[in-house]
């Protein structure tokens, strides 16, 4: 087996940090005073927590809706509308995809500066609405068929000499500024207010290839800093080698570039080595899709990457594949490396680091420790000393299964946390399968029976050669890209998780290569398709809350009913996408469950004491915030399907007050 064991797979590395380690213990980074709602955190650590009191536990229960923003144009949805009946219907579209309608999903979270509410929708406009009303301000429609980032914008505040902005990658590789006030083309910006980032340092393989920036970059000083998207194999146009995920750094003012961090080290660079057989040449798949973060004070960047291309096999990169589902410091004034702590040894898994590592304070022995966390698909949460990287609570190297497909050198280890525990469940056996309705029961055993599948008794059992195994969490269980929230007065971290499993199969394909194939091993979750119960343990969905301060479980809450099931079966716990947040009154809000529900918890608690219908599924995080008169709001971006799979059910922005 290949191994490096030398600096490029220590589980975490750290450097002198002098000037750095001197400075004054901080807190994440100073959310919000006002009612503002200024990044899609609220904050540059991540913590999406706002000061806003005046929706409280005792007076949630009055919240109804002020205003909804259809992101659709009315023109566009009478076009869809009119092509729908003239089809006589279509089927359900396949997930992330415009409907037969004509919608589209989104999990775009709205920014709010001022009075004015700014939100990238899917139909390729951006927009600036009275944030107390939901009336346009101004609208920007991309050119050329283009589309903002699925998950939102960014807004640089300006410096002066040139305005505020909207910042923002789009689906054909450009990066864009727009004046905040009045939704121009920043024209200083680039080449008209437009950077084109499919540049041949990252399009290694083509500039014809796909490229792109999947999420909203993150600003620190005067620069944007992005993450990269690009096709992950196996399969199709998107699948081998490709673009590098590099991070960049951008000038704000003037969009030149400012620095570059390679995702996959170049020879000469830290973590070189842990790529054998030359597997760092043309490897996508590590990048930061998801969430970036910044500690403002010290100037750190937090980068969560992906795994690498292809995701579910490694036979061709043997060694540890570093940056690939990592978190890795950088100084974010030169891009230059500070430490990094690799979650994922060799990911055959596609666990992703995606989710936004959140910023905090532990305080633990009589010390104030500067933290961050990050938590990911395989539902572990580390917790680390954001200046070092090392682990505040500790974590072990436990031995894991290896894999029986042929030339497949699993690492013989992963790191676990000591604490917390996993927040979500990682194993699954005949014992914890489905059990409470005999119908879904029966469907659930047959499943594994008819197709032989071997199931994950222990965490990271890799995917089998020529037979399904799986895994749970699956690829969409555990955590997502959405990540967690924190109340810093309970010293609460807050996470909706889903137990989602996920089979998983490696077969030899015609030409010898191998890879993750079969009708089960693609998308398809461990559920029956047509009504999307899935046939893993209950709760299939979760709240849970982490105390930072001692790495223990606070409490778990059941998220989310399965409408379709009998009374008395229904608090099943449902799976989503889309984060919490919470507030200073106590609360915390989450949309996220396919059940179409938005809700508020009481944080210190985890009691459930809200719940209202959506139009459809919030797959977005929500946001709070108040208006020139100090009327707090809280609004959710509303698109996704139902849990039987129906075709999307709305375009809206859906915002919600006290009478």
């Amino acid at each position: 087996m290949f191994q490096s064991r030398s600096h490029a797979v220590q589980r975490f590395a750290r450097v002198s940090l002098g000037a750095l380690a001197a400075a004054a213990a901080l807190g994440a980074g100073a959310h919000a005073q006002t009612g503002d709602w200024p990044s899609i955190h609220n904050d540059a650590g991540g913590m999406r927590y706002s000061p806003l009191t005046q929706i409280k536990p005792g007076n949630v229960g009055q919240l109804k809706v002020a205003w909804t923003y259809h992101m659709q144009t009315a023109e566009a949805a009478a076009a869809a509308k009119a092509a729908l009946q003239a089809a006589g219907g279509a089927p359900p579209p396949t997930a992330g995809r415009a409907s037969p309608t004509g919608l589209r999903a989104s999990e775009s979270i709205p920014l709010v500066i001022g009075s004015i509410l700014y939100l990238g929708t899917p139909y390729g406009r951006v927009v600036a609405l009275d944030s107390a009303t939901g009336r346009e301000k101004w609208v920007f429609e991309l050119p050329k068929g283009d589309a903002p980032s699925i998950r939102g914008v960014s807004y640089w505040p300006g410096d002066g000499k040139a305005p505020a902005a909207i910042v923002f990658g789009t689906r054909n590789g450009a990066l864009m500024s727009l004046n905040a006030a009045t939704g121009k083309l920043n024209r200083d910006f680039g080449v008209g207010g437009v950077v084109n980032v499919k540049t041949p340092e990252v399009m290694q393989t083509g500039l014809d290839k796909y490229y792109f920036i999947p999420s909203p970059p993150v600003i620190y000083k005067n620069l944007i800093i992005t993450g990269a998207g690009m096709g992950e194999g196996p399969g199709g146009a998107l699948a081998g080698p490709g673009p590098r995920g590099d991070t960049r750094a951008w000038d704000a003012r003037t969009g030149k570039l400012a620095w570059t961090f390679h995702a996959v080290p170049e020879p000469g660079e830290l973590g070189h080595d842990s790529w054998g057989d030359d597997g760092w040449k043309q490897r996508a798949g590590v990048n930061v899709w998801g969430h970036m973060t910044v500690d403002a004070q010290r100037g750190i960047v937090y980068m969560p990457f992906g795994a690498p291309n292809n995701d579910r096999q490694g036979i061709d990169r043997p060694g540890d594949n570093l940056f690939g589902s990592s978190l890795v410091a950088v100084d974010a004034n030169t891009g230059k490396y500070l430490w990094h702590f690799q979650v994922v040894h060799h990911d055959i898994w596609d666990m992703d680091t995606q989710a936004p590592p959140t910023l905090f304070d532990v305080r633990k022995d009589g010390k104030v420790i500067p933290a961050v966390a990050t938590v990911n698909k395989n539902a572990l949460m580390f917790i680390l000393d954001r200046v070092t990287g090392k682990p505040i609570f500790g974590v072990e190297e436990r031995p894991v299964p290896q894999s029986d497909v042929p030339g497949e050198k699993t690492s013989p280890t992963q790191p676990f946390p000591v604490l917390p525990e996993p927040l979500s469940q990682n194993t699954l056996s005949r014992n914890n399968l489905y059990k409470e309705t005999p119908e879904h029961k029966a469907y659930c055993e047959k499943l594994v029976d008819d197709n032989n599948m071997l199931l994950g008794e222990t965490p990271y059992t890799p995917p089998s050669f020529n037979r399904y195994m799986v895994g749970l969490p699956g690829t969409q269980g555990g955590v997502n890209f959405y990540g967690g929230a924190v109340d810093p007065k309970l010293g609460l971290f807050v996470v909706n998780v889903n137990n989602l499993a996920q089979p998983m199969r490696i077969v030899r394909n015609a030409d010898g290569s191998y890879s993750n194939a079969g009708p089960f091993a693609g998308t398809r979750r461990f559920w029956n398709p047509e009504n999307h119960l899935p046939c893993g343990p209950l709760p299939w969905g979760q709240l849970v809350a982490v105390d930072v301060n001692t790495g223990k479980i606070a409490w778990r809450s059941t998220l989310g009913v399965t409408d379709i099931l009998p009374a008395g079966h229904q608090n099943t716990g449902r799976p989503g996408l889309g984060g919490a947040i919470t507030t200073a009154a106590g609360l915390t809000f989450v949309g996220a469950t396919d059940d179409a529900r938005f809700r508020a918890f009481e944080t210190r608690t985890g009691k459930e004491i809200w719940t209202v219908k959506l139009p459809a599924s919030g797959y977005a995080t929500p946001i709070t915030y108040a208006d020139a008169k100090r009327k707090q709001y809280v609004a959710i971006v509303a698109t996704g399907g139902s849990q039987v799979g129906a075709p999307l059910l709305s375009d809206s922005l859906v915002v919600y007050s006290l009478p």
